[in-house]
Formats: C-alpha cells, structure tokens, sequence
C-alpha cells in the first residue's frame, strides 16, 4: 500500500527546478518533475509533476500537471490529473479542475471547480506557513 503524502511536494522523486523570483518566462513549458515558480509565467505548461506557484509568483495560461498548490495569482486554467490544494493567498481567475481540491481560508477564485471524483471541494484553515518564494537566507 502506497503511504499517502499530506504535502504534495512531499511526494516528488528527483531534483525540483526552480524559477526564481523577478524570473520570467514566456511560451509553453513541458516537462517531468518538481517545478516551483516564484517568478512570473507567461504561457502554458503540461508537467508530469508536481508544480508550485509560490506566493507572490503569477501565472498567465493554462496550468496543467499531475499536482498542483497554488498560493500565487493565476489568470488561467489549473488542471490537475491529481490534487489541488489552494493557499489563502491565492487567487485564482479561470476554472480549476483536479481529482481532489483543497481551498484554504482567504482564497480568491473567479471561475468554476471541477472535482473530477464527485466530492465537494474541502475548505480548510491554514495551520502552516503560506508557501512562500524560496529564496536563499544570507549567512
């Protein structure tokens, strides 16, 4: 029996990359793996991974990957073949679609939810700290 992961990075294999903070890139994005963006997105991606918009970090396009958390600002479509999990931070204008959604307290989405296994979508009360850009600490 495979152990469930309460955070979805928690359960990405391999090396995550990184778009840094004042980054931004512009087109379509495929890939495999981890990814968190704390930069800015211009275009659409379809990753076989998780995928992370950092709070503070923009998407404009289509999101699509196996997992995605949102504590960012997406003008576009999430979809997830997997989980979804929204920070209160977020802000969401499009649809979002996944098999199983989790909305944070403070979350903003303009658009409609799909849950693809037929449950509700669940609200819950942050009890962490907000995903955040990760940026190296200086020494």
């Amino acid at each position: 029996m495979k152990a469930f992961k309460r955070r979805i990075n928690d359960s990405a294999k391999g090396p995550t990359t990184f778009i840094a903070k004042g980054s931004k890139l512009t087109g379509k994005l495929t890939g495999e793996g981890a990814y968190v963006f704390c930069g800015e997105m211009e275009g659409d991606c379809d990753i076989q991974g998780p995928v992370t918009l950092a709070e503070g970090g923009h998407w404009t396009g289509t999101l699509r990957a196996t997992e995605v958390v949102i504590a960012g600002i997406v003008e576009g479509d999430v979809i997830a073949t997997k989980r979804v999990e929204i920070a209160g931070s977020a802000r969401i204008v499009g649809s979002l679609s996944g098999h199983s959604i989790a909305v944070a307290e403070g979350a903003v989405i303009e658009g409609e939810i799909k849950v693809a296994n037929g449950d509700d979508p669940q609200q819950f009360q942050e009890k962490r700290s907000t995903v955040r850009s990760q940026e190296p600490s200086a020494a």
